[in-house]
């Protein structure tokens, strides 16, 4: 079993942060190679991206369709290896997504993440967002009737 000190565990999720916060809101995609590892698994509703390359081509596909993106660190939690993270997602939707043409509509929707790091270098990501919300809003699909 594994042993975590306080210092590691909170440099984890420094580190877990620094994807919603640098890389995804700042726009600062150089990160990717300096905070994921080589062989990182990022676990979407879309499907699963391995590898720095297919982790920034997400990145560059979905800031490319919300250039206003921002996402905002509700909170967070750490135990071990791994970080579990409350995210507020925000954007327009200016450009193809899902292959969705713009529909220059915003959207907020809550997302959950979970990080694990190994060696200082997050390794995988389990990503979910409120996808519904987020179509619903964007005005792709209705509401159920209550």
């Amino acid at each position: 079993m594994a042993t975590h000190t306080h210092t590691s565990v909170e440099a984890n999720e420094r580190l877990a942060r620094r994807v919603p916060e640098e890389i995804a809101t700042k726009r600062n995609l150089e990160l990717i190679d300096e905070v994921y590892a080589t062989d990182a698994v990022e676990h979407l509703p879309m499907g699963d991206a391995r590898g720095r390359g297919e982790i920034r081509a997400d990145f560059d596909r979905f800031l490319e369709a919300f250039p206003d993106f921002s996402a905002t660190v509700e909170g967070s939690v750490a135990q071990g290896d791994t970080v579990a993270m409350r995210v507020t997602l925000r954007g327009t939707h200016e450009g193809p997504f899902m292959g969705i043409e713009p529909t220059n509509r915003q959207f907020e929707v809550s997302n959950m993440v979970f990080t694990r790091i190994q060696d200082g270098k997050i390794v995988e990501r389990w990503i979910q967002p409120d996808m519904h919300g987020m179509l619903r809003q964007l005005g792709v699909v209705e509401s159920p009737i209550a």
